[in-house]
């Protein structure tokens, strides 16, 4: 089994910047494509970015040009560089993982979340 953990949510006022991590944690595993996703009160969970083992990407276009997502498959960690942020980014962020082991045995994995809110 993998577990995900995030961190680097808070406050900050509008135009500012945050950096969310996603460290995985396990045995004998793998990463496939991991993703960020984001739940605002009232509204469903929405796919902001992905990225693949290789390092290709995708966003969500209101994140484009703004957020950066990336990963460091040594550290098995994900980062979300946001970067001018706007109050309706506003919402839990949450990891998401594929991942496999010889075993063979394959899973995806959520981490807990952590709260970003955005002041204007």
């Amino acid at each position: 089994q993998v577990q995900l953990v995030e961190s680097g949510g808070g406050l900050v006022q509008a135009g500012g910047s945050l950096r969310l991590s996603c460290v995985a944690s396990g045995s004998g595993f793998r990463l496939n494509v991991m993703n960020w996703h984001r739940q605002a009160p009232g509204r469903q969970r929405e796919l902001v970015a992905s990225i693949g083992s290789g390092g290709n990407t995708n966003y969500i276009d209101a994140v484009k040009g703004r957020f950066t997502i990336s990963r460091d498959n040594a550290k098995n960690t994900m980062y979300l560089q946001m970067n001018d942020l706007k109050v309706e980014d506003t919402a839990v962020y949450y990891c998401e993982a594929d991942w496999w082991t010889a075993v063979p045995e394959a899973g995806r994995t959520w981490g807990q979340g952590t709260q970003v809110t955005v002041s204007s």
